[in-house]
């Protein structure tokens, strides 16, 4: 038995906290019509991008005089991408943020000719922020942030066990 579902677990986790710390960020902000030098600026709702890491035995080729180049990075045109060999000639497994990048949703417009920041026909802007969705959203994360950490834990749990702890 390994420490893989330790790399796992932990992978999740800290994604799960990435996903959790953009949620709180987009409801901090759900009414902002001005940056934090108070320029009006209306805030874009961040979104969350994750990229699973694939688990793989891989050797390295032996080097032979084939003039091509060997190096530690592998590509899979069905990943679209390239995935890094990690020491004792194994993947590292579990799952990656890929991006927080901004939403392409539009922004709500609604009638306030009242707040400073309308335009001249009273229209304000406000951010393309949906509170209840975000906390549903945030509901979510939180309970995948706790099945990883239940996962760590049990692991833990295994590995005291059968070493007789």
């Amino acid at each position: 038995m390994g420490f893989d579902m330790f790399d796992i677990a932990g992978s999740g986790m800290h994604a799960q906290r990435v996903k959790m710390d953009t949620i709180s960020s987009n409801i901090a902000n759900a009414n902002s019509t001005r940056n934090a030098k108070g320029e009006v600026e209306v805030y874009k709702k961040k979104e969350v991008s994750f990229q699973a890491v694939y688990d793989t035995k891989f050797k390295m080729p032996e080097l032979k005089n084939t003039q091509r180049l060997v190096t530690d990075w592998y590509s899979d045109p069905e990943l679209r991408g390239s995935i890094r060999v990690e020491h004792e000639d194994r993947i590292a497994k579990g799952v990656m943020v890929s991006s927080v990048h901004e939403s392409k949703q539009p922004f709500k417009q609604v009638y306030d000719p009242s707040h400073p920041d309308s335009d001249e026909n009273g229209f304000l802007t406000l951010p393309n922020v949906n509170v209840v969705e975000e906390m549903v959203n945030l509901v979510n994360a939180s309970k995948a942030y706790e099945a990883n950490a239940a996962i760590a834990n049990t692991a833990k749990t295994m590995i005291s066990a059968a070493l007789g702890i």
